[in-house]
């Protein structure tokens, strides 16, 4: 996103939902979860949503697949990315394909909540970045941003082995098994 803030691109699509009365929740992967949680400073390309969320009337937690985004939402992307100079799809859901093979079981669990004025945003936490981060990387190769990420994440081999069960099965093929464990082993490297 360049020289645009995150957090001012976000406060200003909160800022434009609450001028029309409303709320939206959203939930972000990737480079921007990274940036807001602090735990890196690169530049991100746009904001990675892969679920709306809601609550129900006991207060319970739902996701639900992003696309579309309603018109209110929608409307105020647009208008920042027109104020701000950014790209169209500098906010966009093509992240929820992951919605077609299954989201990791404990996300829901694992979100961290920012309020933007009408904008909640919820920050996948380390866990679900690893996981997520993990197949990415080794569909991408070793000098991906996505196993740059793993490497700033450092996750222990606690973790890697927690996630490993799930991340293997996103894809039955024994080749996919084998380049997870490859990328677990490179960062492990790196690591020490």
């Amino acid at each position: 996103m360049g020289a645009v803030p995150l957090n001012e691109a976000l406060g200003a699509v909160g800022e434009l939902l609450a001028a029309e009365g409303e709320t939206e929740a959203i939930v972000v992967v990737g480079g921007a979860t990274l940036n807001l949680l602090g735990l890196v400073q690169r530049t991100t390309g746009d904001v990675d949503v892969i679920a709306r969320a809601h609550a129900d009337a006991g207060g319970d937690l739902h996701l639900e697949r992003p696309l579309p985004f309603p018109a209110v939402l929608r409307r105020a992307i647009d208008t920042v990315a027109r104020d701000f100079g950014l790209p169209e799809n500098w906010m966009n859901a093509t992240v929820a394909g992951q919605w077609d093979v299954g989201l990791p079981p404990w996300l829901v669990d694992d979100i961290e909540w920012r309020q933007f004025a009408g904008l909640a945003v919820g920050l996948v936490g380390r866990r679900t970045l690893v996981a997520l981060k993990l197949p990415a990387a080794a569909d991408s190769g070793p000098s991906s941003v996505h196993v740059q990420d793993l490497k700033t994440l450092t996750p222990t081999d606690d973790e890697f082995q927690d996630v490993a069960p799930w991340v293997i099965s996103q894809d039955g093929s024994p080749d996919f098994e084998r380049m997870v464990w490859e990328v677990v082993e490179h960062v492990r490297e790196r690591r020490e």
